[in-house]
């Protein structure tokens, strides 16, 4: 026995003897660009794939094949061949951040670059010859310059032509237009075969009514696919040009059921609107068409930075009058961020006494009803009945996010009031719409919801809509005072686009959109605290588990 101690103590001695020789482990450093990286966090889209039929499993890939080259084509829109910006990096990290970004541009801090050698990203992206001056789009004679389908190129003697997107982009487009009509013979639904068909003319014709009616028109479709030039947010020196986007949605037709029954109030929340009658003469289509997703693949604009979590589309104002829109809710997307962003900076923010009040089922209702506040109000404007969007230019897409943001909590409200929802749990929509301000703001300056969040904060500290404890840090509704600064904000934000007034836009941006050192200090903890700023996706069919 007294061996075997032995022998196990000079074990022990000699192990000990190396242990405290070896030299410690060197701390690994975070890279500044591998610490913007992991300001994302991670997520997979998955769904209950046993609601798909076998075709509609079979359409899966040749969809996502679809998206792919919409995320192609983004690269264009954003910056120009992705291969070729990307063989000029050798970090890894960078090639992760640029690829989030779709480019060198940080799209959650005002758009700065974080690669060395770049400069302030073109607010035409790359929509428009960088050395083009106002001057020379405005000589442009052809009519089709602010079509949303159209890219401004030099010709050979350096004269600005207008070139349509299934011109510039022949092949790709081509190829697009082939996987939608292959879908289309796989889909069962006759509304989403009928959209499908359409939707590749539309690709090749660059005429999207059509589709867009069609789109409207499908009711009882499991799969759903938003796919080509969409959203106009890239283009931030006109807000005129349309970037690609593809997502594959599969519809929860519980949860859809459930809302439903809003869309009949549409017109009674039009007529109620707090401005003056002229400016809610427009009527709300009652048919809007809303509808829960799992998103289960995003390709392009909508995985560009922070990630959408609703949708509210067409865009077309020809749509809405005929028609509406359809607003759907990205339930699993959504869910991710309340779980890992909004919750923790709930936490961290807002007053303990409220921080119960942060539900999801009010976060819930809040995106929902934005996406439906995008429906109420005014497409054209009073004197010259131009399409809003055409007047307030590069001002609108900001404009316009603010104004579905606070008629949104607005028609909340209202509908609380009238017994449609919850009164009970109005004050929960309300505590987790501020603590949303804190989630959206962070988005930046360069984003269109981050101006639109930071106009709504600096309006509702000058009307007393919430105090700050120094000493905690942390904020506190107002619940009165924040119901009259939402009445209040939502009517100048109706009047300014009913009179097509682009200076009053631009003062209010000039203003407002931008943060200041006080919020930016608590911004600063949120950062310092590491919650995620939003989310990357893993996706595919491996993740779906097919």
């Amino acid at each position: 026995m007294k061996k075997i101690a032995s022998i196990t103590l000079l074990l022990a001695i000699s192990i000990g003897f190396v242990a405290c020789n070896e030299k410690p482990a060197k701390k690994t450093e975070v890279s500044p660009i591998q610490k913007l990286v992991d300001q994302y966090a991670e997520f997979e889209l998955t769904t209950d794939i046993s609601k798909l039929t076998k075709n509609e499993k079979q359409m899966l890939p040749v969809l996502m094949e679809a998206a792919d080259i919409m995320e192609e084509l983004f690269w264009k829109d954003a910056i120009g061949d992705k291969a070729e910006f990307l063989g000029t990096l050798t970090d890894p990290a960078a090639v992760a951040y640029s690829k989030i970004n779709y480019g060198p541009w940080d799209r959650l801090n005002d758009n700065l670059p974080f690669i060395d050698g770049f400069g302030v990203k073109p607010k035409g992206a790359n929509f428009y010859p960088c050395d083009m001056t106002q001057e020379e789009f405005d000589a442009i004679p052809d009519e089709m310059k602010t079509d949303w389908y159209t890219k401004i190129e030099r010709d050979e003697s350096g004269e600005l032509k207008v070139v349509p997107y299934h011109v510039v982009y022949k092949e790709q487009i081509k190829k697009a237009a082939d996987l939608l009509l292959k879908a289309s013979e796989l889909a069962e639904d006759a509304g989403l075969k009928k959209y499908l068909e359409l939707r590749s003319t539309a690709l090749l014709t660059d005429d999207y009514l059509a589709s867009d009616l069609a789109w409207m028109d499908m009711k009882t479709n499991t799969l759903d696919f938003v796919v080509g030039p969409i959203e106009t947010y890239e283009d931030a020196l006109y807000g005129y040009k349309a970037s690609h986007s593809g997502q594959i949605l599969v519809k929860d037709k519980v949860w859809s059921e459930k809302l439903s029954k809003f869309a009949s109030l549409l017109p009674r929340l039009q007529e109620g609107l707090p401005v003056p009658a002229e400016y809610k003469a427009e009527k709300a289509n009652a048919n809007a068409d809303m509808n829960v997703y799992d998103v289960i693949y995003y390709a392009g604009d909508c995985n560009a930075g922070s990630k959408n979590i609703a949708i509210n589309l067409p865009n077309d104002p020809r749509v809405h009058a005929q028609k509406g829109s359809r607003k759907l809710q990205l339930k699993n997307a959504m869910k991710a961020k309340f779980d890992k962003i909004l919750v923790p900076v709930s936490d961290l923010l807002m007053d303990e006494s409220q921080r119960r009040n942060v539900t999801f089922d009010a976060f819930f209702e809040n995106v929902m009803f934005h996406e439906v506040a995008h429906g109420l109000g005014i497409k054209y404007t009073l004197k010259d009945h131009e399409s809003v969007r055409k007047a307030l230019k590069d001002t609108y897409t900001s404009i316009e996010e603010g104004k579905a943001d606070i008629l949104g909590l607005y028609m909340i409200t209202q509908m609380a009031e009238w017994g449609e929802l919850d009164a009970g749990k109005l004050m929960d929509n309300y505590v987790t719409f501020m603590a949303g301000i804190f989630r959206s703001v962070r988005f930046g300056a360069a984003s269109a919801h981050g101006k639109a969040n930071m106009i709504r904060f600096y309006f509702f500290e000058e009307q007393g809509a919430f105090t700050r404890n120094a000493e905690t840090g942390t904020y506190k509704v107002d619940f009165g005072k924040m119901k009259a600064a939402m009445n209040e904000l939502g009517k100048q934000i109706l009047i300014v686009q009913g009179d097509g007034d682009y200076e009053a836009a631009k003062q209010m941006i000039a203003e407002r959109g931008f943060i200041r050192e006080d919020l930016q200090k608590d911004l600063d903890r949120i950062n310092s605290a590491g919650i995620p700023k939003d989310v990357v996706f893993k996706q595919g069919m491996n993740v779906l588990g097919l």
